[in-house]
């Protein structure tokens, strides 16, 4: 089973919180928004430390650190058949339009021979729960749920 760490930071907002995600970069993903977006993460492998992976791949992927220094475990989901995601919450702010996120190599247009450069996340935002739940990828929604448990409730009043 391949196994994936991320982290989801979170913030008060009117209303309630907000939480960054990412757009998947590439272009199977460049014309879709529901079901589009992830939670920064990255796989690991044995004898790696997935907190630590977690906190690197955030900043490989949004090109900045975590901004938070609390951590609330949201626990593991199995996001695929073959795909296990742990993730931790932080509350934590950043400015999403600054966000430049690593690359892959793909062939495309496939069977072109051509090889092209593309983001991770082309780019990130902050949104209600609420919006998150129907932009992330279906895998990943339980944590949403698991914020909301696991955190006071910090709305304004």
């Amino acid at each position: 089973m391949r196994t994936s760490a991320g982290i989801l930071l979170h913030r008060p907002a009117a209303g309630g919180r907000e939480v960054l995600i990412g757009h998947m970069g590439g272009p199977f993903w460049a014309k879709k928004d529901a079901g589009a977006w992830s939670i920064p993460k990255g796989e690991y492998g044995p004898g790696e430390d997935p907190f630590a992976v977690a906190l690197r791949e955030f900043e490989e992927e949004l090109g900045t650190p975590v901004p938070a220094a609390d951590f609330v475990p949201l626990g593991e989901l199995r996001t695929t058949s073959s795909k296990l995601l742990t993730v931790w919450a932080a509350d934590g702010d950043l400015d999403a339009s600054a966000a430049v996120s690593n690359t892959f190599e793909l062939e495309w247009p496939p069977r072109s021979g051509r090889r092209q450069q593309f983001p991770e996340i082309d780019r990130a935002e902050w949104c209600s729960l609420d919006d998150a739940r129907t932009r992330l990828v279906k895998g990943q929604v339980g944590f949403l749920d698991r914020l909301r448990e696991r955190l006071p409730d910090r709305s304004p009043r």
